[in-house]
């Protein structure tokens, strides 16, 4: 009787450390789920970093000189190389169970919220100087439209998207040197305009690069025959006021992932550190 009760207490002992160690504090949904939201943003700055070197392989072939200090293709490079280190250490972090890299990700991702929400803070408080910086920007991107391309394409993008034509209007493509509408100007583009400030004409295939030809020389009444004569300016205000709900959800798009990322990252934290007293 007493060898029985012996070996019932050994087998329940056994059951008891088995069960015992199949239980983990690590909830495998937050650790995959984390894992595959860095994996998915590691990829992303892969695809930064690429089109930031081929742009500025392209402009180093092209031999297209940079007419700010700040290259965005450079900008790119540097954007995607941070974000591929902080979601490296997101995913090996959460794939690892590795407490080290998973602060890392945690703390840098909080920096990084912080940081924006400062600039949106400050930007929001100080706008008029926002706008004036953007202002300068868009006006020194037209004197040197011709000069560089990653401006040329930017400048055409906003005009063809905003239907507009120059900051305040058209006539500010007078500023630049190609454009400008001085008798003694010898380029044929004299007093023309981009063609992205034209008006797209229904069922056309082919592009009419000629068609801001000679245009700042109309009054606004006949150039808006051809052309949208409204600066960008207007136009972009316009935009912001009509569609602070797609703004505002941009805003919340960017943000919610980092907190996502962060509340993970503790989450798995505290969960690993509660494993690690349990041994």
């Amino acid at each position: 009787m007493a060898a029985a009760d012996c070996c019932i207490s050994t087998m329940d002992l056994g059951r008891r450390l088995n069960r015992g160690a199949n239980i983990t504090f690590i909830n495998p949904w937050i650790k995959y789920y984390l894992f595959f939201f860095s994996f998915l943003f590691w990829i992303i700055s892969l695809v930064i970093v690429a089109i930031g070197v081929y742009a500025k392989i392209q402009k180093a072939t092209d031999a297209v000189r940079d007419t700010f200090v700040i290259d965005p293709a450079i900008i790119m490079i540097v954007v995607g190389a941070i974000m591929f280190l902080i979601t490296f250490c997101g995913c090996i972090g959460a794939l690892r169970e590795n407490i080290v890299l998973l602060q890392v990700f945690s703390v840098s991702l909080t920096i990084l919220f912080l940081v924006q929400l400062a600039v949106g803070v400050l930007g929001f408080v100080y706008s008029d100087k926002a706008e004036d910086t953007v202002s300068k920007f868009i006006k020194k991107a037209i004197v040197h439209y011709r000069d560089d391309i990653d401006l040329q394409n930017l400048i055409d993008y906003i005009q063809r998207e905003f239907q507009c034509c120059g900051w305040n209007s058209y006539k500010d493509w007078s500023k630049n040197m190609y454009f400008n509408c001085t008798p003694t100007n010898p380029s044929p583009e004299r007093c023309g305009v981009p063609y992205s400030c034209c008006t797209l004409i229904p069922g056309e295939s082919v592009i009419n690069t000629m068609c801001g030809f000679g245009k700042q020389s109309l009054n606004q009444l006949e150039a808006s025959k051809f052309l949208h004569p409204v600066g960008c300016a207007d136009k972009a205000a316009i935009w912001i006021e009509s569609h602070l709900l797609l703004v505002g959800g941009i805003v919340l798009g960017l943000a919610l992932p980092q907190i996502g990322g962060i509340v993970l990252s503790r989450m798995l934290i505290g969960q690993i550190k509660e494993e690690i007293k349990s041994i």
